[in-house]
């Protein structure tokens, strides 16, 4: 199965941290979404979108390298690293599923993971959540990267 993972991970490598687990269950190559290449998800059998959450939203690198995709087809997965969990009535990873979907891609699961936080204030105190994503954080990633390779069913 060829796999690649378009990952956003600008403020301390934690993104990339949890893209590299699940890269390493897929055999998939990590690319930023600067360097990815807009026709690679449409050569792959899974792609991966993630980034680290900035007030409750995903990176806008990611965002506009999904609006710039062609149509296709294809399966895909999200994943995010924040502070704090996602709100149930509106989830940070909602619009870039939608964004997909409205894409062509049948999107098989979302990821996340708490990681450090430094944004606005937290940043006086050194940030939050300073010892994450952890080594049990990234086995969950790795476990949900072998449910999509072995294709599960969507996993969240």
């Amino acid at each position: 199965m060829k796999s690649v993972i378009v990952c956003a991970s600008v403020s301390h490598g934690n993104t990339r941290r949890v893209a590299d687990s699940m890269a390493q269950v897929l055999g998939a190559k990590v690319v930023s979404p600067e360097q990815a290449d807009p026709t690679e998800p449409a050569d792959a059998d899974l792609v991966g979108f993630g980034s680290g959450v900035f007030y409750q939203r995903l990176h806008p690198h990611l965002l506009d390298f999904v609006k710039a995709l062609p149509t296709g087809r294809g399966r895909a997965f999200v994943f995010a690293t924040s502070g704090f969990p996602e709100l149930p009535l509106a989830p940070f990873s909602r619009p870039l599923v939608k964004l997909l979907e409205s894409k062509g891609f049948q999107v098989d699961g979302n990821f996340s993971c708490r990681a450090l936080d430094t944004m606005g204030p937290f940043k006086l105190v050194g940030g939050i959540r300073k010892q994450r994503p952890n080594d049990r954080d990234l086995a969950a990633a790795r476990a949900f990267a072998a449910r999509l390779r072995d294709g599960q069913g969507p996993a969240s």
